[in-house]
């Protein structure tokens, strides 16, 4: 009886299909993983490398500057007039467009990002907001200030009746 088992347990048969998916897994961790992240990392290297003085470019702190002078391991960047600032090359994320508008040079991307533009065609970066916030704490305070005389007025009823005399 003991010996059917073993029979049993040596005609599988699903060997080969084991061996095929220990090899298979790898295999597209690598074509999927791993291989597209070297290219993007070669791509970005070899841009960062590239980089020229005069050219407009974004870092990946988001800043938008304009490259001054490129040293050995650096950069030095002006990001606003006579501003000048030093970052490493690895903070250069792309390179920007100077006939766009500054816009990204990245042609691959979709056109996902027109939300930005407000109904005028402005940048949401350039609408002046200190009137609307002033007009809100305004609000804000006529409201606390309701508040107030409607918990003085509470207040002055309830010690009226308090202070009359009960018959």
């Amino acid at each position: 009886m003991g010996s059917d088992m073993i029979i049993a347990a040596d005609s599988g048969g699903s060997g080969a299909f084991n061996i095929i998916l220990l090899l298979a897994v790898p295999l597209v961790f690598y074509f999927l993983l791993i291989r597209p992240q070297s290219k993007r990392r070669r791509e970005a290297l070899q841009m960062q490398r590239n980089v020229q003085p005069g050219v407009r470019v974004l870092t990946t702190s988001g800043m938008q500057a304009t490259v001054v002078e490129v040293d050995d391991d650096g950069l030095l960047l002006e990001i606003a007039p006579d501003v000048e600032v030093r970052f490493v090359k690895a903070a250069v994320m792309q390179v920007l467009d100077d006939k766009a508008g500054g816009e990204v040079l990245d042609l691959d991307e979709d056109d996902e990002d027109e939300d930005d533009d407000d109904l005028d065609g402005e940048k949401r970066s350039e609408i002046d907001l200190s009137k609307a916030e002033d007009a809100e704490a305004k609000d804000a305070d006529a409201e606390r200030a309701a508040d107030e005389d409607e918990d003085v007025e509470v207040k002055a009823g309830a010690k009226a009746t308090a202070d009359k005399p009960s018959a």
